[in-house]
């Protein structure tokens, strides 16, 4: 290795030290640190982040949302954010304010339009993600709730090594049996990393006819509950289908504040409290 080579070397080292040292005295000042993930696409993760969040924040907590889902960001749109950009202080990069003041970091306010995609390989995700915590002037938060992308690829495992003492992971995942074996797997990868299982959240788990009041099982039944059994963690709870739940998320409004009256509101809020209890027992 030639001198130059050493030089670049050792000023990288330098500075990704100096990052992770940035990371830990941001970290320092959120009290928990909660990761969303799930095995596979489309069981509903972000919705859920982004719920969680409000309601969290309904209770009085400061709450903040790091969404981690580069290639597919949706955060932005559940809360109505789209098109913003943050700022750059002296104290750091600012997060944008969400519902019931919710601070919101996504690689989506970062971008040209929203049509734009983000390609990038393994490495260069590690490098931004640790620039992104090590900027962000999140202040004093109560809770952070990062929304990971599916599966167990380079974010997630980022999220693990560069958040050190990670509150604990929530599993989202739905009735079916195919996607009970996938979530399986990430529940592995948690436990693996040494990342504490808050539970298993069933999401999409039933519908309720508005006019006859029938319960229709659409995607199955009882995979989050089984799930929680056979890998011993908590079972949060299950969080039923509603097409208000989509008129709401594509008004940009979370279900929590757009049909408080909702069983879908309902559900979350019980799904929440039971995460306080669990977190803050």
């Amino acid at each position: 290795m030639s001198t130059l080579e050493s030089d670049l070397r050792s000023e990288l080292m330098k500075r990704i030290r100096e990052q992770e040292e940035a990371i830990e005295r941001r970290m320092a000042r959120v009290k928990y640190k909660i990761a969303v993930i799930s095995g596979k696409g489309g069981v509903g993760k972000s919705f859920i982040s982004a719920n969680l969040s409000v309601t969290l924040a309904t209770t009085g907590r400061h709450v903040g949302v790091l969404d981690v889902d580069f290639h597919g960001p949706s955060i932005p749109k559940l809360l109505g954010l789209q098109g913003r950009r943050m700022i750059n202080t002296s104290s750091g990069l600012l997060p944008i304010i969400g519902p019931e003041g919710v601070k919101v970091v996504s690689i989506d306010f970062m971008l040209p339009s929203e049509e734009t995609p983000v390609i990038w390989r393994g490495p260069l995700k590690t490098n931004v993600l640790r620039e992104l915590l090590s900027i962000v002037e999140w202040s004093d938060l109560d809770y952070l709730i990062v929304d990971l992308p599916p599966g167990t690829g380079d974010e997630p495992l980022s999220i693990a090594q560069l958040i050190k003492g990670l509150t604990g992971a929530i599993v989202v995942t739905i009735p079916s049996d195919l996607s009970r074996i996938v979530v399986k797997r990430a529940i592995s990868f948690a436990k693996q990393l040494n990342i504490e299982l808050l539970g298993v959240i069933e999401n999409m788990s039933y519908f309720v006819c508005p006019k006859c009041g029938s319960i229709y099982k659409i995607f199955g039944e009882g995979a989050g509950e089984r799930i929680a059994k056979e890998m011993k963690v908590n079972f949060l709870g299950k969080i039923p289908l509603d097409p208000r739940a989509s008129e709401c998320m594509d008004e940009g409004e979370p279900v929590i504040t757009c049909c408080p009256e909702s069983e879908v509101a309902k559900a979350i809020l019980k799904v929440t409290e039971t995460v306080i209890r669990i977190v803050e027992r």
